[in-house]
C-alpha cells in the first residue's frame, strides 16, 4: 500500500513535490564547462547556486550516450532495469539494426508517468524528437520537442500552438538554438501552467563543437544560466545534471583518432563474419560522424570469445574489452541487448565500423565525442541545501529526482 504523498517507482521511494520542481539534463555537460564558465563570470546564477545549494560530481551510465542516460534519470534506474542500452541496437529477433526510440524497448515505468498518475501536473520538453516518445511513455501531461515544436497537438502533446507561447521560431536541429528553445519554453510554461514537475533535456551540438572555456561554450552556458535564474526566481527547486561528459577525440595532428573495428574484424575473421554495432548512432551524426568510445560486436556461433577479447585488448587505443556477461554486470546493462563482446576506447580515441562507412566531411572542428568511461563524470547540482544526505555515497545522475524530491523540498 502506497504511503500518502509517496511514490514507489522501480524500487525507489519518492516524496510528492510540494513546490515546482525542475530537473534539467544538459546534454554533453562535462563538469569543466561549468567550472570555466563560472570562473570567467558567465554563470552568475550557478556560482550563487553552488555557494548556497549543493554541487556534486556524479557518475552517469556507461555507455555514456543520450538515450540510456535520459531514461535512467527519469526511471531512477540503470539500463539493466529500463532496457535502453544505447541510441541504436541490433535486434536479434528480427536480424535488423534499429533505433531505440520506440517505447516498445522500455522495460520499466518512468517516474514522470507515475507523478502524473498521482495527480501532479507534469511537463517534459526535449530538444530532439527522438527522446520524446520514450520520456513521455504513458505520461499524462505536456510533452514535446524543440525540433517538432511546430507540429504539436493537444491529443499528441498535451499542448497546442507552442511557437506562439514561446515566441521563438522552430530552431535548426544543428544549432544552439535547439537547446535555448527548451529553456525558453520551460520558463514560459512555468509562468503559464505552473507544472508541479518539469523535465528539460537539451542537445549536445555545442559541446561536440566547442571545448570548455571557449567563446562558443561560454556563450551557451551564459544563455542557460539566464533561464535557470528565471526558474529560480519563480520559486522552483532545480536539479541540474548531464547525460554524459565530452572529450576531444583526436591524435596529435588534430585528426580523429579512430579504431575502425569492423575493418579489424574483417581482417581477423573474414569479411562480414562479425557485426559491429555503434550505440551512439542516431539520425543526427553530422557533428560526430557516428563515432563514439563504446561499441559492441556479435560473433559467429562457436567463436572463441576469450581469444577474440585477448586480441582486441592489444588494439592501440582500446581501454577495456569485456564479454557479454562481464559487460552486463560491470555496466548494469541488459545482457540480451548487447553483443558477445563490448569494448571501450581510451579518452582521446573513438571506435568506428569500417572507414568507408563514416562520412567525416561534416566535421568543421576537431572531433569531440563521448561514449566511454572517460565521459562518465557529470555534474549533479541543486539550488538547495540537502539536509540529512549522506555525502559519502556514490552519486549517479539518475539520483537527480531522489535528491530533488526527497531532500530539496
Amino acid at each position: 500500500m502506497r504511503k500518502p504523498n509517496m511514490l514507489n517507482v522501480n524500487h525507489r521511494s519518492y516524496k510528492l513535490p510540494t513546490r515546482p520542481t525542475v530537473v534539467v539534463c544538459v546534454d554533453g555537460c562535462e563538469p569543466d564547462y561549468l567550472a570555466q564558465a563560472v570562473a570567467t563570470g558567465h554563470m552568475p546564477w550557478l556560482k550563487r547556486a553552488l555557494a548556497e545549494g549543493t554541487g556534486i560530481v556524479a557518475d552517469c551510465v556507461v555507455p555514456t550516450f543520450t538515450n540510456p542516460n535520459n531514461l535512467s534519470i527519469v526511471t531512477g534506474a540503470p539500463p539493466s532495469v529500463h532496457g535502453i542500452c544505447g541510441n541504436y541496437l541490433f535486434d536479434v529477433a528480427s536480424g535488423t539494426e534499429v533505433m531505440m526510440n520506440d517505447p516498445k524497448w522500455l522495460r520499466a515505468p518512468t517516474l514522470l508517468a507515475a507523478l502524473a498518475d498521482a495527480g501532479k501536473k507534469v511537463c517534459v520538453i526535449t530538444a530532439k524528437d527522438k527522446l520524446r516518445r520514450l520520456l513521455g511513455h504513458k505520461m499524462k501531461g505536456i510533452c514535446f520537442s524543440s525540433e517538432k515544436s511546430n507540429d504539436v497537438s493537444m491529443e499528441e502533446n498535451g499542448i497546442a500552438d507552442v511557437l506562439s507561447i514561446v515566441g521563438l521560431p522552430v530552431p535548426d536541429v544543428y544549432s544552439a538554438a535547439l537547446s535555448e528553445f527548451v529553456f525558453a519554453a520551460g520558463v514560459k510554461l512555468m509562468q503559464r501552467e505552473r507544472p508541479d514537475v518539469m523535465y528539460l533535456s537539451t542537445t549536445d551540438y555545442v559541446q561536440h563543437k566547442h571545448a570548455p572555456g571557449t567563446e562558443g561554450a561560454n556563450a551557451f552556458y551564459s544563455m542557460m544560466d539566464g533561464y535557470l535564474s528565471q526558474l529560480d526566481e519563480l520559486g522552483c527547486v532545480i536539479a541540474l545534471t548531464a547525460d554524459h561528459g565530452m572529450n576531444a577525440k583526436v591524435a596529435m595532428d588534430g585528426q580523429p583518432d579512430v579504431i575502425y573495428l569492423q575493418d579489424w574484424f574483417d581482417a581477423q575473421l573474414g569479411a562480414g563474419v562479425a557485426r559491429v554495432i555503434l550505440p551512439i548512432t542516431d539520425p543526427y551524426v553530422v557533428h560526430h560522424g557516428a563515432l563514439g568510445s563504446f561499441a559492441t560486436a556479435y560473433l559467429p556461433a562457436g567463436s572463441d570469445v576469450g581469444a577474440v577479447i585477448a586480441s582486441m585488448k592489444k588494439i592501440k587505443g582500446m581501454e577495456a574489452v569485456y564479454s557479454r556477461e562481464e559487460a552486463a554486470a560491470h555496466f548494469e546493462l541488459p545482457a540480451d541487448r548487447i553483443g558477445d563482446v563490448v569494448c571501450v576506447s581510451e579518452r582521446f580515441t573513438v571506435i568506428g565500423t569500417a572507414a568507408s562507412r563514416h562520412d567525416l566531411s561534416g566535421l568543421d572542428a576537431p572531433l569531440r565525442s563521448h561514449g566511454g568511461v572517460s565521459e562518465q563524470r557529470v555534474p549533479l547540482i541543486l539550488n538547495r541545501k540537502l539536509p540529512g544526505l549522506d555525502m559519502t555515497r556514490r552519486f549517479r545522475n539518475f539520483d537527480a529526482f531522489d535528491l530533488a524530491l526527497n531532500y530539496a523540498q
